[in-house]
């Protein structure tokens, strides 16, 4: 988090006016606050996890919006701050994951609370234990400044139990608010309260019969007919989806907190509930949701687009958050083919910061994915670039890939440059899994086939060490002198033939990092009518 006694008067005025997105969230924020302090001492930003599940890709993109809003508010305002990410683990297991061990064991629990449901990879007391412990493992792996809370624990300690009752006191106004969104047969048996069974431990979906306020209880009728008196606080009952989140709101006095646009319903109708509470809702966010290649929803259950551990296979953690930061409030493919240029553009969005002035800073990616704090190596090499040397090389050994990157990048080794050499492990995985399978090459046509040989005698008159620049702009001239329909298709021209993909690296730097004989060697091979599969 910034340190707002170190920011200067001359920042926070700034951010004042940051278009950021972080920064208008913040503002907003600040204004619904009235910039005053809450009663409690501090702002409190929340997000939620639901532990039936391993912790995934979406988990972090709200935990890291969320953060960067946080760290903008603290920028513009010296009020203290807290995150919380509340494990719903009070929540019963519907089903079976399929990504775990013990299936049948797990079918023996289902309906129970997740930290009533045993581990099934014998590691905690409980599965909600073991997914909690993981969530936090997750989120610590990033450096994520947060306080976790889980419901079980929030529920049996009493903390939410003031609240509870207002609800209890507001049973018909809370209940009003959610049977108009169900259906008929599901409008019959509806209650804001879910009794958890003293003898199965079962959450219940039970009709409600009875409730005593003064008692602080509610009577349901159970499945053999009887009639069961159950308080309603304590841990003794759990709320309902919509009038849960309404009930955290108020009990913790969360102020600001996002969710999906497939959660816009519900938003309405907790903050509807928190307003009968006589509360007022937290500021939110909607942002959208991720599609696959072919547009789609993601879907964890489906399994159709990319994880958070194979992202990391591929590219940097900051490269994640920088995809996160793009856009919120906009679907976007998330595929494997996005990373490459998120990779890159996240490192230029590094290497330029130093050398701009504070305004443009603040709306610099890289001061929201780094808090303030950027780090100041330089990649050297584009991700593109080192993606395509891989290719063209067709080596999975690191040191055959720094051959060429110490004759480009002399001052650079992979003790001094430890960007630059975890990205050739990055670039090596991905070329492996994506790169190599799908390479088709193929032979020039005459009009190509007289470009490449003017272009194999241009680059024999370049000097040894010419710039990228300077080949790139010979290589443009070449393109010009032939009759390609414009220098897009002669560039389409060389990745096919020489790269064998449709779409390629700026080729003046490519030449450049490959070197100068490689690329004429590479260039008559093709002349002399040689596979490059």
């Amino acid at each position: 988090m910034p340190d707002n006694q170190e920011l200067s008067a001359e920042i926070k005025e700034l951010a004042c006016d940051a278009k950021a997105w972080p920064f208008q969230e913040a503002r907003t924020l600040l204004k619904r606050l009235k910039d005053t302090c809450p009663d409690k001492g501090y702002v409190l930003f929340e997000t939620g996890y639901g532990p039936s599940g391993l912790p995934h890709i979406g988990t972090f993109g709200e935990v890291a919006r969320t953060t960067m809003v946080r760290q903008a508010f603290s920028v513009l305002s010296d009020m203290p701050t807290k995150l919380i990410a509340f494990s719903d683990d009070m929540d019963g297991l519907r089903s079976v994951p399929d990504n775990i061990p013990e299936k049948d064991m797990l079918t023996e629990h289902i309906g129970k609370p997740l930290t009533q449901v045993p581990d099934p990879f014998g590691t905690y007391n409980s599965f909600g234990e073991h997914n909690n412990a993981r969530l936090q493992t997750f989120l610590d792996g990033f450096g994520f400044d947060y306080e976790f809370k889980s419901a079980t624990d929030t529920y049996k300690s009493g903390e939410f139990d003031e609240t509870l009752l207002k609800i209890l006191e507001n049973y018909e106004k809370v209940t009003n608010v959610i049977l108009p969104t169900l259906g008929e047969e599901r409008r019959a048996t509806y209650s804001p309260f879910l009794p958890i069974c003293p003898k199965t431990g079962v959450v219940l979906q039970v009709p409600v019969i009875a409730h005593d306020v003064e008692a602080g209880s509610i009577t349901y009728q159970n499945a053999d007919g009887a009639e069961v008196t159950t308080p309603v606080t304590s841990g003794a009952c759990k709320m309902q989806w919509k009038v849960d989140w309404a009930m955290r709101w108020v009990a913790l006095g969360v102020d600001y907190e996002m969710s999906g646009k497939d959660l816009i319903d519900s938003v309405k109708l907790s903050s509807a509930i928190t307003r009968i509470l006589g509360a007022t809702p937290p500021q939110s966010f909607t942002y959208e949701l991720f599609l696959d290649d072919e547009g789609r929803k993601i879907s964890k259950s489906i399994g159709n687009g990319i994880s958070m551990e194979e992202w990391l296979r591929y590219a940097p953690p900051a490269s994640l958050s920088h995809f996160m930061y793009q856009k919120p409030a906009q679907a976007k493919r998330l595929f494997f083919d996005v990373i490459p240029k998120n990779v890159d553009e996240y490192l230029q969005h590094v290497s330029k910061y130093p050398e701009q002035d504070a305004k443009t800073q603040l709306s610099n990616p890289a001061f929201h994915i780094h808090g303030g704090t950027p780090p100041s190596e330089d990649a050297h090499i584009s991700y593109n670039i080192l993606l395509n040397l891989v290719s063209v090389v067709n080596t999975e050994d690191k040191a055959v890939l720094w051959h060429f990157i110490s004759r480009y990048v002399p001052e650079a080794t992979p003790e001094n440059a430890p960007t630059l050499d975890k990205l050739t492990e990055y670039a090596v995985n991905y070329f492996q899994d994506f790169i190599k399978t799908n390479k088709q090459y193929r032979a020039p046509n005459n009009m190509e086939r007289a470009a490449l040989e003017d272009l194999l005698k241009t680059i024999g008159t370049l000097p040894e060490g010419s710039e990228g620049s300077d080949i790139q702009t010979e290589v443009y001239e070449v393109g010009k002198r032939h009759e390609f329909e414009d220098l897009k298709a002669w560039f389409k021209c060389l990745y096919e033939i020489l790269l064998g993909q449709s779409t390629g690296p700026r080729m003046g730097s490519f030449i450049a990092l490959y070197g100068l004989d490689e690329t004429k060697a590479l260039i008559q091979k093709v002349l002399d009518g040689e596979s490059l599969g």
